[in-house]
């Protein structure tokens, strides 16, 4: 079987975009709600949008939240995207206290209100648009060819708090500064969406598969 990239289907988000922008920087993806192909896979990408405890919920109802644990503690790549990256905290603070799966100890936490910028204004929540993203660790391997300073596209209203500043990958400032990306060994995840992020976007979901090796490369 070739090697391929399996994009995680728990019902929340904009898979196929996600899949459709992997597979245009020549990745071999399989969008699955099927353990056994989460097993096969040498790569996941969790994608989602919505409230944290939901996707968690429906992540152990369809019993894909332990395929996905097994396969990082196997050390399998593993890249998340929005809620796939708040997934990967300890506690989540959305509708109340959540736990998550903690492979990134810190928790989850909502925009305080009212949130201004530098200069005083009013800041909407959710944060919502074009933003720039300060790369914590240059050497990490996502980044190669992303100038630092980069615009990515973001939706959110909860933003993570990782416990250790090490796993921070890039910041980003709305109102107060926060983790917009981290990484953890086998783990890289994102607040904002590569798939939505144009050039940037597709350049990182590029780089995801080198990460991974060639073998998920079509050709």
């Amino acid at each position: 079987m070739p090697a391929f990239i399996a994009v995680v289907d728990y019902g929340r988000g904009n898979l196929r975009s996600v899949a459709k922008a992997l597979e245009a920087v020549g990745l071999r993806v399989r969008v699955t709600q099927s353990i056994r192909v989460i097993e096969d896979a040498t790569a996941l990408v969790v994608p989602g949008q919505g409230a944290f405890d939901d996707c968690m919920t429906t992540l152990r109802d369809l019993g894909l939240l332990s395929a996905i644990q097994r396969s990082v503690e196997a050390g399998k790549p593993y890249l998340g995207i929005c809620i796939g990256l708040q997934i990967l905290y300890t506690e989540s603070e959305e509708h109340g206290r959540h736990e998550g799966l903690g492979f990134i100890p810190g928790r989850v936490v909502r925009f305080p209100e009212p949130l201004t910028d530098a200069a005083g204004n009013r800041l909407k929540v959710p944060h919502m648009g074009w933003n720039q993203v300060s790369q914590a660790s240059l050497d990490t391997p996502l980044w190669r060819d992303i100038p630092d300073g980069s615009f990515f596209y973001f939706v959110h209203s909860y933003y993570g708090i990782p416990e250790n500043k090490n796993h921070v990958a890039g910041w980003t400032d709305y109102g107060i500064p926060f983790a917009s990306a981290v990484h953890r060994d086998n783990l890289f995840a994102v607040q904002f969406h590569p798939e939505k992020s144009q050039k940037v976007g597709l350049t990182l979901l590029k780089n995801f598969g080198r990460w991974v090796g060639k073998e998920v490369f079509t050709t």
